[in-house]
Order: C-alpha cells, then sequence, then structure tokens
C-alpha cells in the first residue's frame, strides 16, 4: 500500500508506518502526478482535493484530512469515485482558544483594560467558540453566542442574533465554518454592511476562515476610520493576502492559530483511527504513548502577582502571539507576502497548549488557582 502524506503533519511514520510505503510532499506540491500512484493521501488545508488533483488517481480509495475544517475538499468528487473520506473535528480547537486569549490579553493590555471588563460576542457556537465560552465564563466574562443553525435545532435560549452581537459586544469573535451557500451560508457573514456596523472601539477577531469576513470592506473601513482593533489569523486568497489589509490589522498572523504540536498531533491520530477502522484493522497505536514531553513542564508562582497579572505571565511563557506577528513580518519583508506566508506556516516554532503546562502555586498564591484553572493550565500547589 502507498501512503502520500502531507511532509507537515506529525507522527505519520509512527501511526501510518505500518501500513506500506510512506511519501512526505509539501502540501502545495501535491498534485495529479503524486496523486495517481497513491492508495492513501493525507493532506492538511493547503492541498485542494477536488477532481483536478483526483484527475489521474488510478487507486486512491481513502481521503484524510487532518484538520478541523472540509472546505477545502470536495467531497462530492470523492464520492463519485467511492473514496472514503475522514477529518479531524475539534483536533485543534484548544490550541485557537490558546491563540484568542493570547491576543485578547494584549489587546487589552494595551487599551489598559483587563478582559473581565469586556462583553465577548462568539459567532459560531461549535468545537472552537464553545470551548473558548467555556473558557471564558470560567474568567469571568460575559459572552453573547451567535450561532444560528444550533438556535434553529436547540431553541433560540442562550443565543442571540449576529446584529445583537454587533451592537452590544465589546469583541467580535469569528468561528464560523465557511459554508458557500444555503439559508446558513457564511461566505462574508460580516460583509460590507455589518462591518460598517460595528461599534467604534470593537474588537474584532477572525480565527475561522478567511472569507467568511469580507477583507475588502474590512479595509476600507479601517482606511475611512481606524477605530477598530483587528485581529486576523485568516484571510481571503490565502497565502497571497492582501498587504494593505495585513498593514491596518492590529494582530496579524499567517493562519496558525490551532498550529499547536498537540492538535495537529491529536489530528494525526483521529485521521489514523478512521483510516483503520475504513481497513477494518485493529487500532494499535495511541497518541498518549507517541506524543513527546514539553519543553517547558512546570512553572512556580508564589505571592506577588495579581489575577491578570499571573495569566499574562502564564499565557506568554506557553503561547506569545507577539512571536508569530513578527515572523510573518519577517518572512513578509525577507520573501514576500505569499511566499513569507508559506514559510512561517511551513517552518513553524515548537508550541504547546496552555493544558501542558503545570503551574504550581505556592503558599502566597493559591488564590490564582481557579483563574489559572479556567484558563486551561494544569495547577497544583507546591
Amino acid at each position: 500500500m502507498r501512503l502520500l502524506i502531507d511532509h507537515q503533519i506529525p507522527l505519520a511514520e509512527a501511526f501510518f508506518g505500518e501500513l506500506g510505503a510512506l511519501r512526505r510532499l509539501p502540501g502545495r506540491e501535491i498534485d495529479a502526478t503524486a496523486v495517481a500512484d497513491a492508495d492513501i493521501l493525507i493532506v492538511r488545508s493547503v492541498t485542494w482535493v477536488d477532481e483536478a488533483l483526483l484527475a489521474g488517481s488510478r487507486r486512491l480509495h481513502f481521503v484524510g484530512t487532518c484538520t478541523i475544517g472540509t472546505d477545502h475538499v470536495d467531497r462530492q468528487a470523492l464520492d463519485a469515485r467511492n473514496i472514503g473520506f475522514a477529518s479531524a473535528p475539534g483536533c485543534n480547537a484548544e490550541a485557537v482558544v490558546d491563540y484568542v486569549l493570547s491576543s485578547l490579553l494584549l489587546v487589552c493590555e494595551r487599551e489598559g483594560v483587563e478582559l473581565d471588563a469586556r462583553r465577548v460576542g462568539i459567532v459560531g457556537v461549535g468545537n472552537v467558540g464553545g470551548r473558548l465560552h467555556r473558557r471564558l465564563a470560567a474568567l469571568g466574562v460575559e459572552c453573547l453566542l451567535c450561532d444560528p443553525p444550533r438556535a434553529e435545532k436547540e431553541g433560540a435560549d442562550g443565543f442571540v442574533s449576529l446584529d445583537t452581537v454587533l451592537e452590544q459586544a465589546d469583541i467580535v469573535c469569528l468561528h464560523t465554518p465557511l459554508v458557500v451557500d444555503g439559508p446558513h451560508a457564511t461566505h462574508h457573514l460580516l460583509d460590507a454592511a455589518r462591518i460598517h456596523q460595528l461599534q467604534p472601539g470593537t474588537v474584532l477577531l477572525n480565527a475561522g476562515r478567511g472569507a467568511c469576513l469580507d477583507g475588502e470592506a474590512l479595509h476600507e473601513r479601517l482606511a475611512q476610520r481606524a477605530d477598530l482593533t483587528a485581529i486576523l489569523d485568516v484571510w481571503e486568497r490565502e497565502p497571497a493576502i492582501d498587504e494593505a489589509l495585513w498593514q491596518q490589522v492590529d494582530i496579524a498572523t499567517p493562519h496558525i492559530a490551532g498550529h499547536s504540536l498537540d492538535g495537529k498531533m491529536r489530528g494525526t491520530e483521529q485521521v489514523y483511527q478512521a483510516v483503520m477502522q475504513y481497513l477494518g484493522l485493529p487500532i494499535r497505536h495511541h497518541l498518549v504513548d507517541l506524543a513527546p514531553p514539553p519543553a517547558l513542564q512546570r512553572l512556580v508562582l508564589d505571592a506577588g502577582y495579581g489575577v491578570w497579572e499571573a495569566l499574562r505571565l502564564c499565557v506568554r511563557a506557553c503561547y506569545d502571539v507577539r512571536r508569530d506577528m513578527m515572523a510573518l513580518a519577517g518572512e513578509r519583508q525577507r520573501l514576500g507576502m505569499a511566499a513569507g506566508f508559506d514559510y512561517c506556516r511551513a517552518n513553524y516554532p515548537l508550541r504547546r497548549e496552555f493544558s501542558t503546562l503545570e503551574i504550581a502555586l505556592g503558599p502566597g498564591a493559591v488564590e490564582l488557582e481557579p483563574w489559572l484553572s479556567a484558563a486551561g493550565f494544569r495547577v497544583t500547589m507546591s
């Protein structure tokens, strides 16, 4: 059996090596020629699995994507060829929430307020949005939840309209999948009218899908009135993103919100399990046995830190979003925007999730326990 696997997918040899010969390629280099002789194809979001990619395939019978999103996969083309498919829903959701918290803590620090003084609107309350809501609520942050598909299925209690979020939230976080048509389409969900509806001083964060936000309209709003704080990790037309918009954005990163090693490893494991089920084989490998220990395993805190100061310290020790901002700026200057964007993703430094870091609290810092636990850290008493 021949397996073609994106070279950014971790632990592929450990999980899939026993199934046959593995070939690794950068995701953007996986083309119809490379796929032609593969039995199993495993990709990430930069590889478009469509009719053109499958046209010369002679053996392919399973495709897996180690990502939450699936809008880069033409499911109809797979079904027409009776090719099995699996994705990895929720695999990097915790990493995206880590990214959001790091970004919001930075913005609030710049503005001289703490996060619990702001009202956060979460648009899309699925794997990511739901986890974000739980963490923010545990930190005492008021949240407005907008998810029309869920509200339709579960009842409107607990959910508000998008217009309500735009009118009442200080921070708007987009975590929606890209749905092109239908009653719950999300393409340009924030269109020109809604972007111009945003209240001055609003923080707008998109870590869902780039095309859910009209980038040109956001550029026009920021050019006319620089009265929004924009945090963008996803963009239209990646990697050739709008450089004029990039220059206006307060926190600009190259689609790496979910790029923790832990999220990637979970994605590998989920797709491995789906492949083994598809082939009718027993699952022999488990992430708990294969994951490496984190480089930073433990911090010890004692008296001297306030709650939000301690949160910022621990968050930045584990993941500081400014690193990714500076990396994109530097590689854009060195290589150009599109090549620099891809370089940052392909050469992303090691990043572990908050849950891998133990925070040991001394007698003078016991009151920090509920806050640090709410943020996602493992807290013990030293």
